[in-house]
């Protein structure tokens, strides 16, 4: 591990030239998985075929280089191994069959991940071997919340009024939704730990959606509860937290639920990045939107989060998913600009 920068970092050391992958590294904005996917069927098909998410997840480390590979997958093939019904409709989104109730759980079971995700670890083994040993492999989850979210409206949504209307109306019921899939993503990321992921992130996306008392509840508790499973299993596999739009209430995240580094969120001001980075790694937070802009204010923002946050442990990235528009000289323009900062 020691040969691997990312992992360097994430044990808490400060690198002259930071880390750098980016979420959604691999993606639309390639013209080779653009010709990849067109061929090979549904979104799903390319998750649950390891030959075709090796080569997507390796697309990107081949072209520019970076620290670490990220598996090509989804948050959501959780859920549907525990049967509930997930689809993606082109321009659309995902598309779930919607559990509302604590009566929509029957016949939903967690223990079923492992089997229907065994395709993922295959592909997980084989990344590994397929990348060089300085190349950290992330594997991942969604957080609970945000999986929730998805499971109870039925996709994506602007004010979240289904799930919120069930977590407060019956909280009880709501809680067995939430164990579910705690204990679901606990098993899917210890797969991916044994099958050869270096380190895993939660992806909490909707984090911004709660208040305080529910963020602590619905994001903090779950996640936790997945570090410390996750520690008792695989002692040494650092955890980075994503909770993405949390504003002030990142501020005591790390703390709460023992994560090893947390991932911030374009809205995260340095000087708030830097006191977090005291105690844990940090990553990020270039704005996706000025990647796919580029131009000269691309290059000073790279510096300024690079030079910015130098004094200590940071793997650099952005502040959400790179945009399907993001040209992909500016991601190559991005590692260059990093690496000439030496």
């Amino acid at each position: 591990m020691t040969d691997q920068p990312m992992m360097r970092v994430l044990a808490g050391e400060a690198a002259k030239v930071p880390p750098v992958w980016l979420m959604r590294q691999a993606g639309r904005y390639l013209p080779e998985y653009r010709k990849l996917r067109e061929a090979a069927g549904s979104f799903l098909e390319l998750c649950y075929t390891p030959d075709l998410a090796v080569e997507i997840t390796m697309q990107p480390v081949r072209r520019f280089d970076f620290d670490a590979a990220i598996l090509f997958s989804d948050i959501l093939v959780v859920p549907d191994g525990m049967g509930i019904g997930v689809g993606f409709e082109d321009g659309h989104g995902p598309a779930l069959d919607p559990v509302r109730s604590a009566a929509g759980l029957r016949g939903l079971d967690p223990d079923r991940v492992i089997g229907h995700c065994a395709p993922v670890y295959e592909a997980v083994s084989a990344i590994r071997d397929a990348l060089a040993p300085e190349k950290t492999l992330i594997g991942f989850a969604g957080g609970v919340w945000t999986v929730a979210t998805y499971v109870v409206e039925g996709g994506s949504s602007r004010n979240f009024e289904t799930i919120k209307q069930w977590m407060w109306s019956d909280p009880a019921g709501f809680d067995r939704l939430i164990d579910m899939l705690t204990a679901a993503t606990i098993a899917h990321l210890s797969r991916q730990i044994d099958a050869g992921a270096d380190c895993v992130q939660i992806f909490e996306s909707w984090a911004g959606a709660l208040a305080e008392p529910e963020f602590h509840r619905y994001v903090v508790a779950p996640t936790r509860r997945i570090v410390e499973a996750l520690r008792a299993r695989h002692k040494t596999t650092p955890v980075i937290g994503f909770p993405r739009a949390a504003g002030r209430m990142i501020d005591g995240y790390a703390a709460a639920t023992g994560v090893t580094a947390v991932g911030l969120d374009t809205g995260v001001p340095l000087k708030q990045a830097q006191v977090i980075q005291k105690s844990v790694p940090v990553q990020g937070n270039l704005d996706p939107i000025l990647l796919a802009a580029g131009g000269p204010a691309l290059t000073e923002r790279i510096v300024e989060i690079g030079t910015g946050l130098a004094g200590g442990p940071h793997i650099f990235n952005l502040g959400h998913g790179i945009v399907p528009q993001t040209p992909p000289d500016h991601v190559a323009g991005l590692v260059a600009t990093l690496r000439g900062m030496a």
